[in-house]
């Protein structure tokens, strides 16, 4: 079977034959590590420098793997300059709620902090103190950041057209939290409420994955990951958010991570469509990434199966 059915079945069925070939293609194709961070303001990539700074990625990527990020958001936005994050989560009904944090790592600088950068926060006198917080260069920062306390360690960079996402966010507001040390955060759709809301940060998810794309909708065979961009109407709303293929036959069934599921302030265009009046979610273009060879398919259509676990069934695509 072709499409989608050829890429879950892959993973679902998981032959020697296949697992020989997908080995082979991956040590061909090997690269640097892919991390999709989508955010309230849309999606950017990031390619992280592996070789470079191999203790800050590992580090990062122990945050990414666990889910640290998820539900977390940008605290702190010096316009021009740095969008910081990796600090704190918003967790419902809760509140504030401090990333609880890693052993320090040791310093690694040597790429220069230039726009579209990414680097690792750190306490002010001590260039080994880094744990989980990380910003983005703004703006070519290597004059300040890179001849100050050992370096700032720049340890991967924005990929394709992401710093429009970073640029947007670069343009709200800043706020001071207070009886917090968060004195620069970024805020939107305040209105007359006084009350701090999950709506009112730029929230963020950060996954792994296989390759640089800019398309909305994408599954990938490898980690049968399906990231999507949703509108669930003024009922619902829009959100960015993944699902994982569940590996169970004859039907190909995915289940929704609630994690992963960020509330958009944007509309773009493209996303899918989920309709509460049949509980059917309409994807009208999806990539498919099979291993490196990658395709598209249209007008997937997945229909809701259970709503408590958000369980969906795949129900019928056009090539």
């Amino acid at each position: 079977m072709d499409g989608l059915y050829k890429a879950a079945r892959t993973v679902l069925l998981g032959t020697a034959q296949c697992l020989v070939l997908l080995l082979v293609m991956g040590a061909s194709a090997q690269a640097n590590t892919i991390v999709r961070v989508s955010t309230t303001f849309g999606d950017f990539s990031l390619e992280l420098f592996d070789t470079a700074t191999p203790v800050t990625v590992q580090n990062f990527l122990n945050y990414v793997n666990r889910g640290a990020y998820n539900g977390s958001y940008f605290h702190r936005l010096e316009r021009n300059f740095v969008l910081q994050g990796g600090g704190y989560r918003f967790i419902t009904p809760s509140g504030i709620a401090t990333i609880p944090t890693d052993p320090p790592i040791v310093n690694e600088f040597g790429e220069s902090n230039v726009r579209g950068t990414v680097a690792m926060a750190k306490v002010g006198g001590n260039p080994d103190s880094a744990t989980s917080q990380w910003f983005v260069n703004l703006a070519d920062n290597s004059a300040n950041l890179d001849a100050q306390n050992g370096g700032f360690t720049v340890f991967g960079r924005v990929l394709g057209d992401g710093m429009v996402v970073l640029d947007r966010i670069n343009a709200l507001d800043v706020y001071s939290l207070t009886g917090t040390q968060q004195t620069a955060l970024p805020l939107y759709n305040l209105g007359t409420s006084s009350s701090l809301t999950a709506a009112n940060l730029v929230s963020m998810n950060l996954e792994v994955v296989q390759r640089y794309s800019s398309a909305l909708n994408v599954f990938e065979s490898t980690s049968g990951l399906l990231t999507l961009t949703v509108d669930g109407g003024e009922a619902i709303g829009r959100y960015s958010l993944n699902l994982s293929l569940i590996e169970e036959q004859p039907s190909i069934k995915f289940r929704l991570n609630p994690d992963s599921m960020v509330l958009l302030a944007i509309n773009p265009i493209g996303s899918a469509q989920f309709l509460s009046a049949n509980n059917q979610l309409l994807v009208p273009s999806l990539e498919l990434n099979m291993n490196g060879d990658v395709s598209m398919i249209s007008n997937v259509v997945l229909q809701l199966d259970d709503a408590d676990s958000w369980t969906f069934t795949l129900k019928s695509y056009d090539q």
